[in-house]
């Protein structure tokens, strides 16, 4: 099992930095560094960096990239301008999910797919089954580091390392340039926190060079680096879905609350399927709450009613560093939906209270 396990680039220097390292999603990945406390609030108060390396990109091109795009994905590429990024997902022949992803749109005839580490290999052949028109599919996933610089304090914490003016890269739009004295870099105003900041796409021969001057360029703003548990509590408190827990291959985008990048304004797979879905309702969907009695939600606990009838079931769950009270994302039957209605999570063998909020949970 062990040969199986991949490295990242600054795998090394992580272990140096004092990194607990864990298989996670086929590679060998810092888990923690301090404490998962200590670092959430250093990226919700200030500024942390994730090595997300882990990460999986491929690059779309020619006359069809966007034509393959269109069909393999729920939302609508078409709207892209240059330099933006778009939140999408794509959807398997059954009525569920093969990943979410984000799609990058540098130029008409260029695009890059980012895809979650777990799915590499499963998203390629994904791609590649549809791309019956020709486009040119290209996986470098094996040759770019990814750091998520995120946190309030990013951009000052960063802006000594670019010409670029990074208070005008708007979330969800990237730009390439220079950073940290590297070319071509990707700046991207993206992340899976909440909490601001940027995602930096850098050729792996770069990425030490990168990661040293980030944290030379971060040191009077207390930067630190970040770990995946921390990710992990970051992204529940904004209720953003993981793969794998909240969504997976069985799970539609309508029932995980994501109609928003489910675009029926064109074809793609199982599009008609969907869209009956959508217009006929659907039995169970993906709702955040928050604990009203003490308590930590976990995976595949059970979610009951008040008579403890079986309704549904958590797919995350946590305590919240921010929030300091139990919260989770799972799935209820429809009628016990809505904001505000009252659950109990079953957490070993008692019905403990918790309530349907609105998301994101963390109003911070």
């Amino acid at each position: 099992m062990e040969e199986q396990i991949k490295k990242i680039q600054l795998n090394d220097l992580h272990t140096a930095l004092g990194g607990k390292m864990v298989p996670f999603a086929g590679y060998n990945m810092p888990v923690r560094y301090s404490s998962d406390k200590e670092e959430h609030h250093c990226v919700r108060q200030g500024v942390g960096v994730f090595d997300v390396s882990h990460m999986g990109e491929f690059m779309v091109e020619g006359p069809e990239a966007l034509n393959l795009i269109q069909k393999v994905t729920s939302n609508d590429a078409s709207k892209l301008v240059n330099g933006q990024a778009q939140y999408s997902c794509f959807p398997n022949e059954t009525g569920g999910i093969v990943d979410d992803l984000i799609v990058y749109k540098f130029e008409d005839e260029k695009y890059m797919l980012v895809v979650n580490a777990s799915n590499i290999d499963k998203d390629w052949a994904w791609v590649n089954k549809f791309n019956t028109m020709g486009a040119k599919l290209t996986n470098i996933s094996d040759e770019i580091s990814l750091f998520a610089v995120q946190g309030p304090k990013a951009i000052e914490a960063v802006q000594s390392l670019t010409p670029v003016n990074l208070s005008e890269v708007k979330f969800y739009h990237f730009t390439v340039g220079e950073f940290a004295g590297v070319q071509d870099v990707i700046i991207s105003g993206t992340g899976y926190t909440g909490a601001g900041g940027f995602e930096i796409y850098v050729k792996n021969e770069d990425a030490e060079k990168v990661w040293k001057a980030i944290f030379e360029a971060g040191k009077d703003f207390g930067i630190q680096p970040i770990g995946l548990g921390a990710r992990d509590t970051l992204r529940l408190e904004m209720g953003y879905c993981l793969y794998g827990n909240d969504i997976t291959d069985e799970t539609s985008p309508i029932e995980a609350g994501l109609g928003w990048i489910t675009k029926f304004t064109k074809d793609f797979t199982n599009s008609e399927a969907l869209k009956a879905q959508k217009e006929a309702g659907v039995q169970r969907k993906l709702v955040g709450f928050v604990m009203q009695e003490r308590g930590i939600p976990r995976g595949h606990y059970p979610i009951v009613d008040a008579e403890g009838n079986v309704i549904g079931e958590v797919t995350s769950g946590t305590q919240s560093p921010s929030m300091e009270v139990g919260i989770g994302l799972g799935y209820v039957k429809t009628e016990f939906a809505k904001a505000g209605t009252e659950i109990f999570i079953q957490i070993r063998n008692k019905n403990l209270k918790a309530q349907v909020e609105k998301l994101p949970l963390y109003k911070g």
